[in-house]
């Protein structure tokens, strides 16, 4: 073999090892203190919200949602929160990893009558929720 044809391959092999672990490595930063998606049981939403069927929005794209209104679900106090979400030092974990911010954005963006505020409000069954996120 070549001394320029290995050396292409060993490049390629190192981008493609680096390319992975920077796809992995945002997970394992952690800074500063957690981010909780919260989900809370209220009677009802405010009269100008108009709330979203949370049958509507897949847990997949939604885990942190999903995670708080099956804990506020199976909650005596009707109060649940998501797995925790820690913000990487530097604003670098934010751009590879879904966040609870993505989230609420995506509220802001998809359902604009759902959200006032910091909040959103989601209808599960006969239960409506109001989300948001929280720091303990």
């Amino acid at each position: 073999m070549r001394r320029v044809t290995r050396n292409v391959i060993l490049a390629t092999l190192l981008v493609v090892v680096l390319l992975l672990a920077l796809g992995a490595l945002p997970q394992f930063l952690r800074s500063g203190d957690p981010y909780y998606m919260e989900a809370t049981a209220v009677d009802a939403a405010p009269a100008d919200v108009d709330p979203v069927n949370a049958s509507a929005v897949p847990s997949r794209r939604y885990p942190y949602t999903a995670a708080a209104l099956d804990a506020a679900a199976n909650a005596s106090d009707g109060v649940g929160r998501s797995d925790p979400y820690w913000r990487g030092p530097f604003g670098v974990k934010g751009a590879f990893t879904h966040s609870p911010f993505d989230e609420m954005g995506a509220y802001r963006d998809q359902y604009p009558g759902a959200v006032r505020g910091e909040r959103a409000f989601l209808v599960r069954g006969n239960a409506t929720y109001r989300l948001a996120i929280v720091q303990p």
